[in-house]
């Protein structure tokens, strides 16, 4: 799960009044990752590599201030702003070059994770512009008013958007922290560390597959600003032609490219995207599949259960069955049409 042989790099970014509690906690968790998978046998003695960002006082720039393996580094490939105390929000000037900083990070590959109120600080960045997101409850009033193109579903306590997860709770941190050893060292390491630390990981992960995590810390900026591109637009009708020129390349040195950093041909990338938002439609709502398909990009309903089986060994209405955590009461209270006892 390592780059090569290098440590995968998860920068935490302390913001003023971020939860100390909640920097540490996740500093300590990934070091009881790298033991666990030591002991399971794991390539390096550490795999994962913890660093801590903090802006000066100036406000003009963000440094290094620990780095648990001090090196070289391309930096972060995970970025994390975990919640804040303060009644004073992480927005406007005091935040100063950070929502700045945060987007070159995100442009150079890293995905950006948000914790309870660091939502704030990451919707300052512009990032969550369009996109689904949750924070705490108790922040959702103040995220939509100051932030109305953000989509905000605080019922999920996670939202992995590929590139970008935000958590809700203000102890989400321990679920994030969780989310990321299993994407990066593997349902293994990660049940090991919840055993360890003494937590429950039961209905923690809402997927119970492996999911889709794009690689976008490759280094390849055109290839990046197409899968950013892909991540809003992949309901749309796209073909290669039309990736290629967005990207300013011939679509055979767009198809080589591609490949060569994200390890997938630009088709079978936006299958997987579109079934992993399919995914999330089936788990949630009681959209009839058609009406799933149709909502991924998929003209053809049947397409779209073929390209579903291939990919997770279910049918879309198998993996409903299984995994479906919507609201039963209102999914019972629609029309038989669209549910019957449970949508399929």
């Amino acid at each position: 799960m390592t780059m090569g042989d290098e440590p995968v790099e998860i920068g935490i970014l302390i913001y003023p009044e971020a939860q100390r509690a909640a920097i540490h906690g996740l500093t300590d968790l990934f070091h009881v990752a790298n033991q666990m998978s030591e002991e399971r046998g794991g390539r390096a003695p550490a795999l994962l590599r913890v660093t801590h960002w903090q802006m000066s006082a100036d406000g003009r720039e963000v440094a290094k201030i620990f780095d648990s393996h001090p090196g070289p580094s391309a930096g972060p490939a995970a970025l994390l702003l975990p919640p804040s105390l303060t009644t004073e929000l992480p927005v406007g000037d005091r935040v100063g070059c950070l929502p700045d900083w945060i987007r070159s990070r995100h442009a150079a590959g890293a995905m950006v994770c948000s914790i309870c109120g660091g939502a704030y600080l990451l919707a300052e960045s512009g990032l969550l512009d369009g996109r689904r997101a949750t924070t705490h409850w108790s922040h959702a009033e103040q995220i939509a008013a100051r932030f109305p193109r953000i989509r905000l579903d605080i019922g999920k306590l996670i939202i992995d958007d590929g590139d970008i997860i935000t958590s809700g709770a203000m102890m989400a941190w321990i679920d994030l922290g969780l989310k990321l050893v299993g994407r990066f060292m593997g349902p293994g390491v990660t049940l090991a560390t919840a055993r360890f630390m003494l937590v429950d990981p039961a209905g923690r992960e809402q997927a119970f597959y492996t999911t889709f995590a794009p690689k976008l810390h490759h280094g390849d900026g055109a290839v990046l600003k197409i899968q950013h591109w892909l991540q809003a637009h992949h309901a749309d009708r796209i073909s290669l032609q039309m990736m290629a020129e967005r990207a300013g390349m011939g679509e055979r040195t767009f198809l080589r490219r591609f490949q060569k950093a994200t390890g997938l041909n630009p088709t079978e990338y936006l299958q997987q995207l579109r079934i992993a938002k399919g995914r999330e439609l089936l788990e949630i709502s009681s959209l009839k599949v058609e009406q799933v398909a149709w909502q991924i990009g998929y003209e053809d309903p049947g397409a779209f259960r073929k390209i579903f089986r291939r990919i997770l060994g279910l049918s879309p209405g198998e993996y409903r069955r299984r995994f479906f955590v919507g609201d039963l009461e209102e999914s019972r209270a629609a029309t038989p049409l669209e549910v019957g006892s449970l949508p399929a």
